[in-house]
């Protein structure tokens, strides 16, 4: 083993722009063809959603489909700077059927749905499962993360009720279940969530208003503003 150097200055920021980001919000507002303006990137579409689009696009139908992508990817030596999982909500759905597998394959699991009934893992008692769930989507997580410079994952938009003063009030969050939005979020150097606002796609890194959103990266602290590319993207 090497003998250990242990820094005596500071040492800079290796990039100032986000390796894996994630936007979301409400269906129909504009992320996809947001996506597709964006130089160079390809778009994973899981939900069959972007026939309206003219784009660098691929549909996937499984995760079967989607690591043979991924493989190709890789095979051609990443030749995208950008790389957009549409989305990350139905990439929960498919990791269900691999927790269910992963699960199994434990001493505890070996016996859970021997017919193939189709349970889900999700009906262990005390909520267990989701374990196994957050397991398999993880591992999809970062080997997506590996296959481009930038990777947006892309995500539905889901409700939250807070109570503040005494008084429910409603914020926007990431569609994930549970824990797993955590820890998704964690692994995101960026989130913004995407909304319609004066005739134009926008875009709020702002988490002030109890939003799921918020960024490392300097330049995107607080934005809220339409969305453009080369304001998020800067090296």
């Amino acid at each position: 083993m090497s003998e250990l150097t242990l820094p005596k200055k500071v040492i800079k920021a290796a990039r100032k722009s986000p390796k894996n980001m994630i936007i979301y919000g409400p269906p129909k507002i504009g992320k996809t063809t947001a996506l597709a303006q964006l130089e160079n990137c390809l778009i994973i579409d899981l939900e069959d959603g972007s026939d309206m689009v003219d784009a660098l696009k691929i549909k996937v139908a499984s995760l079967t489909e989607l690591a043979e992508v991924g493989k190709a990817i890789m095979g051609e030596k990443k030749p995208y700077k950008y790389i957009a999982i549409d989305t990350i909500t139905q990439l929960e759905v498919w990791c269900e059927e691999e927790a269910k597998k992963l699960y199994q394959a434990t001493p505890m699991g070996k016996n859970f749905d021997p017919q193939n009934k189709g349970l889900s893992v999700l009906t262990l008692p005390q909520g267990a499962g989701y374990l196994y769930l957050r397991k398999a989507f993880m591992k999809w997580f970062f080997n997506l993360s590996k296959l481009a410079d930038h990777v947006i994952f892309v995500g539905h938009l889901k409700d939250k009720y807070l109570t503040k003063n005494g008084k429910e009030v409603k914020a926007n969050d990431l569609s994930l279940s549970g824990k797993l939005r955590e820890i998704t979020c964690a692994n995101a150097d960026a989130i913004g969530y995407v909304y319609r606002g004066d005739n134009t796609t926008k875009i709020s890194f702002d988490s002030s208003n109890d939003d799921t959103a918020g960024s490392r990266c300097e330049h995107l602290r607080g934005m809220d503003a339409e969305l453009d590319w080369k304001k998020i993207f800067i090296d």
